[in-house]
């Protein structure tokens, strides 16, 4: 299992040991490719009921890393592109059936924003983003309750906010938060019980590390 708290630890330290032997240069500029390798933990905020048995939608919450490529068009304007895999188990809870558990889905989510760092000179320095997202589900796995179980894939939009802490040319840290409002269309046993536009509006919580080209 993914270990969030421990990763985190590691890549600070890994960095931190970096910082002694390199040299502070220059800070954000115009041409600038920065890749990030971060510890992120997805939470969903489901909400969804099905069409036959009603009940309320449950996705669980997951953690894994993440790698993100952000170039710079000015020093202040980037785009951002994160790619990540998250699994998840789905469940109908409270249905007029009772609990139904649909299994687990993996998720594809990437999501490719256009940001502005305020303060791009500077050793802090916090930027706002705002993007699109088009969330990918894959490898459906059914529960005890269910024969088959297909979710749409579907594109969605997110807002961003964060912060790079530069520890010289080369390295720097981030800490990011994303909220993505996306839904997916939920088809169980062929349709026969559907559960449409049921909203996973996950929100993802990241600390990473980042390199400078």
């Amino acid at each position: 299992m993914f270990d969030f708290s421990r990763t985190c630890a590691f890549a600070l330290a890994f960095v931190l040991g970096t910082v002694t032997v390199m040299p502070i240069a220059v800070a954000k500029d115009a041409g600038d490719f920065v890749v990030r390798l971060r510890g992120i933990a997805v939470q969903t905020d489901t909400d969804g009921s099905t069409d036959v048995l009603g009940g309320r939608a449950y996705t669980s919450d997951d953690h894994v890393p993440e790698l993100d490529f952000t170039y710079f068009f000015t020093p202040n304007i980037a785009a951002e592109l994160i790619l990540a895999t998250t699994k998840h188990s789905v469940q109908v809870r409270d249905s007029t059936a009772g609990d139904l558990a649909l299994g687990t889905v993996r998720l594809i989510p990437p999501v490719l924003t256009l940001q502005y760092h305020f303060m791009p000179k500077n050793d802090w320095s916090p930027y706002l983003g705002i993007g699109v997202n088009y969330t990918f589900a894959d490898r459906e796995s059914t529960g005890s309750s269910v024969t088959s179980v297909k979710y749409s894939d579907e594109l969605g939009y997110a807002l961003q906010a964060g912060i790079d802490y530069r520890l010289n040319d080369k390295w720097s840290l981030n800490a990011d938060v994303k909220k993505v409002f996306v839904h997916t269309d939920i088809r169980v046993n062929g349709g026969t019980i559907r559960a449409d536009d049921t909203d996973l509006d996950p929100l993802i919580l990241g600390i990473g590390v980042g390199y400078k080209f």
